[in-house]
This record gives C-alpha cells, sequence and structure tokens, in this order.
C-alpha cells in the first residue's frame, strides 16, 4: 500500500516556503491551480506562495496542505483552529461531521479530504445497503434481434456484410446509467487520493459492491443533466458530495503523473454564511424576530446592493455587514461606513453594523451619521469559549437589538 500523504498545516495569510516538504513541483503545480482561478487563491512568491482569505485543503503528489483560518497574528492553536473550521462548515451545511466517524475526526492527521471522502463513502454505503436503482436509458447499437427503432443510414453502412444484425436505437433498463457513472468516478478520485489512509480499504470495499459502468467524461454541465424524480431521492446527498469532489479535481494540474484536488472556501463568504445559519437558529426562539439574507434591491441602472444579513424586529429593520478580519483597535474604512449608511438608507434600517471576529467580545456602541436619524456601530465578537467554537453567537448578536 502506498506511504501516508505527508501533511502540512498552515493559517490563511501565512507564508509557506519551499523546502524538504513543500518542493518546487508542489509549488508549480499550485501556480497553475492559481492561474486557472485568476489567481484568487495565493500570492506566488520567489520559492514560495503566500496564502490569501480562502482555506481549506489541497492534495497534491504525496503532499496534503491544510489552510486554516485565523483573527490573529499570534495564533499557534492549529488543532483548535481546525476544528473551528469543520464546525462552521457542518452549521453551513457544506460538511455533515455527524455523518462521519467522530473517532476518526481526532485521529492525528485528519484533514477535510478525510472527512468529506469518509462522508461520501458512508453514503455510498447506505444506498447499496438499501438498493441501487435502475434507469431507462437510449442505446443505438448492432443487436441480433430487430428491437426499437432502425436507424436506416447506420444499419445499411454497418450491416452490408452482417445481414442477421440490426442497428438499432432501443431502451435499456439496468444500473449503468449517468448518476451511477458520476458516482463511480467519484469513488475512482477517492481511491486515488486515499492510498495510504485508512479510508482506502473502504473505498475498495464500496467499489466492490458497486456495478461496473462506463466510464465517461465529467464536468459542470452534466449534473444538469440529472433528473429528480421520487426514486433518485436517496441519491441527493451522495451526488451532492459527487459533485464537489469531482468539480474540484484538476486533472490537468499535475505534478509528475500525479493529480491535484483542491477544496478552497473564501473565508469571508463561510463567516458571513455562519453567522447568519446562527442568527436563524435564535431568531426562530424570539416571537416577531426574523432574519434575512441576500435580500437585495436595485441600486443604479440594473446595479445591485446587498447587506450580508437583515433583521426585522416589529417595526424596526437592521442591517449587519461581516468582515472576516480583527480590526482590534483600529477603525472601519470611509468605504465601509459609506456602505452602510447607503444600506440604512436603502432599507429604512435604524441601526447598522460592522461585525468582525476578535479574541473578546466588544458590544456595539451606535453613532449616528451626522445630521440623519440613523446609527452606524462596529461590533467585535469573540469566537472561542472554553476552548472551542462558540455556540451561542446568534443568541449573543440578537441580544445587542433588545
Amino acid at each position: 500500500m502506498k506511504k501516508r500523504n505527508k501533511s502540512i498545516q498552515v493559517f490563511e495569510y501565512e507564508y509557506l516556503p519551499v523546502g524538504e516538504v513543500f518542493k518546487d513541483s508542489h509549488l508549480k503545480a499550485f501556480s497553475k491551480l492559481n492561474a486557472l482561478h485568476n489567481d484568487q487563491y495565493f500570492d506566488i512568491r520567489y520559492k514560495g506562495i503566500r496564502f490569501k482569505n480562502y482555506v481549506g485543503v489541497i492534495q497534491i503528489d504525496g503532499l496534503t496542505v491544510e489552510i486554516l483560518p485565523k483573527i490573529d497574528s499570534n495564533e499557534s492553536d492549529k488543532k483548535l483552529w481546525q476544528s473551528v473550521l469543520i464546525e462552521m462548515l457542518r452549521t453551513t451545511k457544506k460538511l455533515k461531521v455527524q455523518k462521519v466517524g467522530q473517532a476518526n475526526v481526532t485521529k492525528q492527521n485528519i484533514h477535510l479530504l478525510d472527512i468529506y471522502f469518509e462522508w461520501f463513502l458512508n453514503e455510498m454505503e447506505l444506498l447499496i445497503r438499501q438498493g441501487l436503482i435502475k434507469q431507462y436509458y437510449i442505446q443505438t447499437s448492432n443487436v441480433k434481434a430487430l428491437k426499437g427503432k432502425l436507424e436506416f443510414a447506420g444499419h445499411i453502412q454497418k450491416n452490408l456484410i452482417h445481414k442477421e444484425r440490426f442497428y438499432t436505437s432501443h431502451q435499456i433498463y439496468e444500473k449503468d446509467h449517468l448518476i451511477h457513472q458520476i458516482l463511480s468516478f467519484a469513488l475512482s478520485i477517492i481511491e486515488n487520493f486515499s492510498k495510504g489512509t485508512y479510508l482506502y480499504s473502504k473505498c475498495k470495499s464500496v467499489q466492490l459492491d458497486f456495478p461496473e459502468v462506463k466510464n465517461i467524461r465529467i464536468n459542470k454541465t452534466t449534473f444538469t443533466r440529472i433528473k429528480s424524480s421520487r426514486k433518485s431521492a436517496p441519491y441527493k446527498a451522495a451526488l451532492e458530495i459527487a459533485r464537489f469532489i469531482i468539480l474540484n479535481y484538476a486533472p490537468n494540474i499535475s505534478s509528475g503523473d500525479e493529480k491535484m484536488l483542491a477544496l478552497l472556501f473564501d473565508m469571508n463568504s463561510l463567516w458571513e454564511e455562519y453567522v447568519l445559519a446562527k442568527m436563524k437558529q435564535e431568531a426562530v426562539k424570539r416571537e416577531g424576530t426574523e432574519v434575512y439574507g441576500q435580500s437585495s434591491k436595485e441600486f443604479w441602472q440594473g446595479i445591485t446592493i446587498r447587506p450580508d444579513i437583515v433583521v426585522k424586529k416589529k417595526d424596526l429593520v437592521f442591517v449587519i455587514d461581516t468582515k472576516w478580519k480583527n480590526i482590534q483597535h483600529f477603525k472601519p474604512s470611509t468605504q465601509d461606513l459609506r456602505q452602510m449608511y447607503v444600506y440604512n438608507d436603502y432599507w429604512e434600517s435604524v441601526q447598522s453594523l460592522l461585525l468582525y471576529p476578535a479574541t473578546e467580545t466588544v458590544s456595539p456602541e451606535y453613532r449616528l451619521f451626522k445630521d440623519r436619524t440613523h446609527h452606524c456601530a462596529v461590533g467585535r465578537l469573540n469566537l472561542i469559549e472554553n476552548g472551542k467554537l462558540k455556540a451561542d453567537i446568534g443568541k449573543e448578536i440578537l441580544d445587542w437589538y433588545l
């Protein structure tokens, strides 16, 4: 069995130089990945890379690099911030840790790829136990008995000599269909990237129980061809994970013969979604309080504006914009304040809030915009309590509006 991959854990915005573990070949592959995504993931430096605001995991050529969030330049507890990232992904429905063996999550050197792979394999085992579905599809080929529709042009071209055959388009009812072809491709990716881990034998076992299907080219449009039905409903979770794995697989970015798999998340977006999810969980407990995300309005000539979060409490409206950076004692930028002013105006909000993560909670002190009747404030929220991600931040934020 292939030796277990080497792994590196780094924080966002950290610099990773080429060395004994992170080699020139890795740097070259990372550079190719970055170029394919408009240089948004890293800053390429001489003999190294500096990470940006994307967190997650990248695996290539025997090396796994896990990028963790942080809010403090002195941060060093990587185990804590790995658990923070996992919990944020779980809360925002990007990961279901409860579907993964909790003992495995705490193993040494376990990273996000392992967790996603195990989640997918568990879903596959469940589908196999429940019974894999068959589907109808049209196949055009030579057959020995006339069935379906005879394709005259193809029949004449292919069967001038073989008069006993018929070139037809006919229905097939079996397990070799699009859904299973997608899942099989995801399994082959996991097989390749899990070698040397505790998941490799589990993957091989699932593959043995899975039917043989055709290999097809899969891209983003392939998933739009899947037709939802009552029979395919149990496949929903497995297909969502397969889509995530397949579309983040980069077969054309290689170091030697190795392929790359990169699961990366914009930390600004993840922080916004996490805060929104926690506030919604709390709002349902409070009569007359509603929390919305993705509320947009036209601003100018078809251009829209959208605050991250809108809170409605009886007849009052509040807007919140989340910012994943620790501003400590510094003031927010003029651009951010102008943005909050516009939100107050368009949503008729009485208070707007710029919400930042922090190492210590500082409740917002609202100040009036000059010569106006609406306010703005900065809120700093401590995320860590008793060595883990604080569970009640939704309550803490909504309590500021009482």
